[in-house]
């Protein structure tokens, strides 16, 4: 039985757009000539969902679709189409993902094909195409979260932790999804209508494979954004950790030459994408999300060949001939000749009963829109008594939540920048209990409401609460690399704060560790200012240690 023709969009991808630019006669020139001409015929495919490394394709003439094809609940769909003078390709160009799509061409062409490692040296070496190419992928993305949506579909329950856990992956990684609350009468139809209702939850269906009880790493092999051993892996610089500090490492590492390797045990952006909206950080006079500082600097890092792998969880360092040699949670080996150890800290957990019990599906250390949208304008409350805590509260209660933050110290003006201060004050929707702590919490499988207990009467009183944002503390994430030096609380110590590195022979470098070609940026170090602006220039200034380090040997 011969496949039903894919569905046709109601229009193509306008020409002159950031998606679809129009490539002055030079630049096209200049982009044919770094590839050989094909010719295709009617039914060919340039590349087919599923294949890896892709090569990148200029039509010189004829047209081709760009098919999201047929999944369990939907025909296959034509979601771009592209001719002569335009190219193909978007961000898994980059990341090296596996492709969500596949080229078919429908008019008899003639095509530039560029090489994958050629257009690679193209994106790190030549700044005008660069440029204008990132501004299309980034478009071409945004288009698709959309467009393709159904290439990955997540089964869940609103407010499993596991669900969510997934969902964030797939948000931070940029990644096209479709989520279904398998709660509502909807969501079960559409679960039952898949033929996999009888698997557990979460529930992943990409590309034809069926994961059941699905989590982050799971995803991430399907799509092929997991780590995976090429022949000859080895790499110059090992960041371990994506936030400001690791991707600011990764740019500044791949930038100059070094071949670079960033992991992340969770997914790029660290606490910085938890972030809802900061305003103090520079060049962005309006305002910026974590999330948006993310995907800037993690497009940046391709840009440059750094390498990405996520989730990737770093389990053991051990030194080896020439360098180190990491351990991942996987059994993964991966050698590198110096580790910039990135990995921030997490804020705590408080000691109540039933914590466990609601983190992840009332408790969260997040308040991006995933977060939000639990919430859906209820009461919530947030704890903690800096920018994060605060930012948080204002992004809730804009939301129309009704919010009440909780501050152990007697004043939001101690740890808080100023003009938090002012908003959170006067936001009619946010109450402050300061010299609090929360000392119960109350609910069914959802939390419903928590206690609070004064810290100057005694007194306590339970308040609604259909979620708690907790923002307190800071736990080093750094307990796998043993040996290294630090200090009482576990965080990193380097430089001015040791003796010497152990079998280096010498003092250490600036933001190495006790652990010669080891170093430290962002806050798993200790003294770091816990700001993004400070971790991103660690990060760069730790890579100037490195090659320094590199140089010596």
């Amino acid at each position: 039985m011969p496949t039903p023709p894919a569905e046709r969009p109601p229009f193509r991808v306008p020409v002159g757009t950031a998606a679809n630019p129009v490539l002055e006669q030079d630049v096209l020139a200049r982009l044919m000539a770094l590839g050989e001409p094909e010719e295709f015929g009617v039914g060919d495919t340039l590349f087919r969902a599923g294949d890896e490394e892709l090569d990148f394709f200029v039509m010189e003439s004829g047209r081709v679709d760009i098919v999201r094809e047929a999944t369990a609940d939907s025909r296959a769909r034509v979601v771009a189409e592209w001719q002569a003078g335009e190219f193909l390709g978007e961000l898994s160009m980059l990341t090296g993902q596996a492709s969500l799509l596949t080229a078919r061409i429908v008019e008899p062409s003639r095509v530039r094909r560029v090489p994958n490692a050629v257009f690679k040296q193209l994106m790190s070496n030549d700044g005008e195409l660069s440029e204008i190419l990132l501004a299309a992928f980034r478009a071409r993305r945004r288009l698709l979260m959309a467009a393709a949506d159904r290439t990955t579909q997540i089964f869940g329950t609103e407010g499993s932790a596991a669900a969510l856990a997934l969902r964030r992956y797939a948000a931070r990684m940029e990644l096209p999804h479709r989520w279904t609350d398998v709660s509502t009468e909807a969501g079960r139809a559409a679960l039952e209508a898949s033929e996999h209702a009888g698997l557990d939850l979460p529930l992943v269906m990409s590309r034809g494979a069926v994961i059941a009880a699905a989590t982050p790493l799971a995803l991430a092999e399907a799509v092929g954004l997991a780590y995976r051993y090429r022949d000859g892996d080895e790499f110059d610089l090992v960041v371990v950790g994506a936030g400001p500090a690791g991707l600011a490492a990764g740019i500044y590492g791949a930038s100059e030459g070094l071949r670079t390797l960033v992991l992340d045990a969770l997914a790029p952006g660290g606490q910085a994408a938890a972030s809802s909206r900061i305003e103090n950080y520079l060049g962005f006079p309006s305002g910026v999300s974590g999330a948006e500082i993310t995907e800037l600097g993690l497009v940046q890092a391709l840009k440059f060949g750094v390498r990405l792998s996520a989730p990737a969880e770093v389990t053991a360092l051990s030194p080896r001939e020439g360098g180190h040699e990491l351990t991942l949670a996987e059994g993964d080996a991966i050698r590198a000749r110096a580790i910039v150890v990135a990995t921030g800290a997490r804020y705590r957990r408080l000691p109540l009963e039933r914590w466990a019990d609601f983190e992840g599906g009332s408790i969260f250390f997040a308040t991006t829109e995933l977060e939000a949208r639990t919430v859906a304008r209820r009461p919530a409350v947030v704890v903690g008594g800096a920018n994060s805590a605060g930012q948080a509260a204002l992004y809730l209660a804009e939301l129309g939540s009704e919010v009440g933050l909780v501050v152990r110290g007697p004043d939001i003006a101690v740890k808080m920048s100023s003009y938090l201060v002012d908003r959170v004050r006067s936001h009619e929707r946010i109450t402050v209990h300061s010299s609090s702590d929360v000392t119960a919490l109350h609910g069914g499988e959802q939390l419903e409401a928590v206690t609070l207990t004064s810290s100057a009467t005694g007194e306590s009183e339970d308040v609604a609460a259909a979620a708690l944002f907790c923002f307190v503390g800071a736990e080093p994430r750094a307990s796998w690399l043993s040996g290294a030096a630090v200090d009482a609380s576990g965080f990193l110590l380097t430089d001015v704060d040791l003796p010497a590195v152990a079998d280096a022979g010498r003092g250490p470098l600036p933001f190495e560790t006790s652990l010669a070609g080891v170093f430290a940026a962002g806050d798993v170090r200790h003294g770091s200012m816990k700001r993004i602006a400070a971790a991103v220039g660690e990060g760069a200034s730790a890579v100037a240690s490195v090659h320094r380090a590199l140089a010596a040997h």
